[in-house]
């Protein structure tokens, strides 16, 4: 079974509460039980991790090395400046897919660029919270191919 982990950085976990016209309205934890369910559709397992601390994310992200398939990441405002955490994932050589909710690319000009798209197999940006599905479907389809 494919172990893939979902990771949400800062503010994320005040989802529903911030800026509902930008985030949506469902909770972190509502998100979290919807890529569960197609998570077992698809037959994987999915662990949940979000942090405010960039040093406990990378703890994280160095956790996964050895132990997990992939890594799905929002990274939130860390896409923006956070070589560390692109480090981390790079370090890794896991498969990333990088997911945001808003459209980044149709934001303020500084979130328009990402330093973890490079060492990410894709970006989906702009879908809401079914970015983070659409997310899982494109990593297990890209594990399957590699592993099939």
């Amino acid at each position: 079974m494919l172990r893939i982990d979902v990771l949400n950085g800062p503010n994320l976990n005040m989802l529903g509460i911030r800026e509902p016209g930008v985030y949506g309205e469902l909770s972190l934890s509502t998100i979290e039980q919807m890529i569960s369910e197609k998570a077992s559709q698809l037959g994987v397992q999915v662990t949940f991790f979000q942090s405010n601390h960039e040093g406990a994310m990378i703890d994280r992200i160095h956790a996964a090395y050895g132990k997990l398939d992939g890594i799905i990441i929002n990274p939130g405002a860390w896409t923006h400046y956070s070589y560390a955490i692109r480090d981390a994932l790079s370090t890794v050589s896991l498969p990333v897919v990088e997911v945001h909710i808003s459209n980044i690319h149709k934001r303020e000009e500084f979130r328009h660029h990402s330093v973890v798209a490079p060492v990410a197999v894709g970006q989906i940006a702009g879908f809401g919270p079914l970015g983070y599905t659409m997310g899982l479907e494109a990593l297990v389809a890209q594990l399957s191919q590699h592993n099939g």
